[in-house]
């Protein structure tokens, strides 16, 4: 079906990468603080987030004390200005009081261990953060008993992937307000800015902080929420993406009458989408860019995973009675692409050939 179009793929795909690191729908890409510098703050974890968070502080003038399991993966950090420790202990024992940690780790056991025993360690008016994806009845009952330690909570969605060191990071927080106006000038720095983005019309009166991308979205819990839904979004966005561009490189199919068939290159169609359609978006951006370089995606295999959020987001949807047929629907198609025997395919074939002698169709 689609072929590889004449011309430079590989300049394209340059270009359209260089296109998508200097666009910044979300605000600006430089960092900048607001209000007063906190003294430093504490990174836990220095996966592909939790670096560029650090690195992002840094930039922005911000002092930070980082710690990860893996001695490698503090070494580059340091050698961009941060103050590495050995353990979780040393870090706490670094930070001036009152202190604030920053957790960016797998949801689970690891930021499980990690919180409990910063509630061990840090003293009354300290604040511990989780910066991860970690469901949002969790944060609640954290809350609860860090509260007793008069140790404050708050609960960071965190948005920008691997491109939030450049892009900046949309932040969505719960918990108290006190905490939260402490910690402003981290927000600021870490956040995009407004950048070229227009005002939204009748916003007079409303937090300003929202168009520099945080927002203090309510008490403990609900920045985890927020940003569990906004992963379920993500879900479907991509769904709708990948399956309309599905149908266009399959417009050729021998299954049509020949005079129906249509060659498109989608590598193309994804570049003229990303320039005043209805659908441009970032997500769309990154997936011209992938085409350009390879519009078969030959390195890719199309089982996809999921991260937890997406079977969060279907979960809320039964237990509050609302209809998410897109995000379910997105989930579940995550789940068929990683089972090749797929047994409900093979019951459903036993069951056409046992009422009418259907046979499978033979493979393309």
């Amino acid at each position: 079906m689609n072929r590889r179009a004449p011309g430079a793929p590989a300049r394209r795909a340059a270009r359209c990468r260089a296109a998508v690191a200097r666009r910044h729908p979300l605000g600006h890409a430089s960092p900048k603080g607001g209000g007063t510098r906190m003294t430093d703050i504490g990174i836990v974890g220095l996966g592909r987030m939790g670096a560029n968070i650090a690195r992002r502080l840094l930039r922005a003038g911000q002092s930070c004390v980082v710690w990860d399991r893996d001695p490698a993966a503090i070494a580059p950090v340091v050698a961009d200005g941060a103050r590495g420790v050995d353990d979780l202990d040393g870090l706490v024992a670094a930070l001036a009081p009152t202190r604030a940690v920053w957790v960016m780790l797998p949801h689970g056991d690891a930021t499980e261990a990690a919180i409990r025993r910063l509630g061990e360690l840090l003293s009354p008016g300290d604040i511990a953060i989780d910066g991860g994806n970690t469901h949002w009845k969790d944060d609640i009952r954290r809350a609860a008993e860090l509260r007793a330690k008069g140790v404050h909570y708050l609960d960071i969605g965190t948005s920008g992937g691997v491109w939030g060191l450049e892009r900046g990071y949309c932040l969505m927080i719960g918990g108290e307000a006190g905490p939260v106006a402490r910690l402003a000038p981290i927000f600021a720095a870490l956040a995009p800015g407004r950048g070229d983005i227009p005002e939204t019309p009748r916003r007079e009166g409303r937090a300003r902080n929202v168009e520099e991308g945080w927002l203090h979205c309510g008490g403990h819990g609900a920045g985890h929420l927020v940003k569990m839904v906004h992963n379920g979004i993500e879900y479907g966005m991509m769904q709708a993406l990948a399956e309309g561009l599905d149908l266009l490189r399959h417009a050729d199919s021998p299954e049509l009458p020949e005079e129906h068939r249509i060659e498109v290159d989608i590598a193309d169609v994804a570049e003229v989408w990303r320039r005043g359609s209805v659908v441009t978006s970032w997500l769309l951006d990154l997936t011209a860019a992938a085409l350009a370089e390879d519009p078969d995606l030959a390195k890719y295999s199309g089982r996809v995973g999921d991260s937890g959020e997406g079977r969060w987001t279907v979960q809320q949807a039964v237990e509050t009675a609302v209809s998410a047929p897109v995000l379910t629907a997105a989930l579940f198609s995550r789940f068929a692409s990683r089972d090749e025997g797929h047994f409900a395919g093979k019951a459903l074939s036993a069951m056409r050939h046992g009422f009418g002698g259907h046979l499978e169709p033979k493979k393309g």
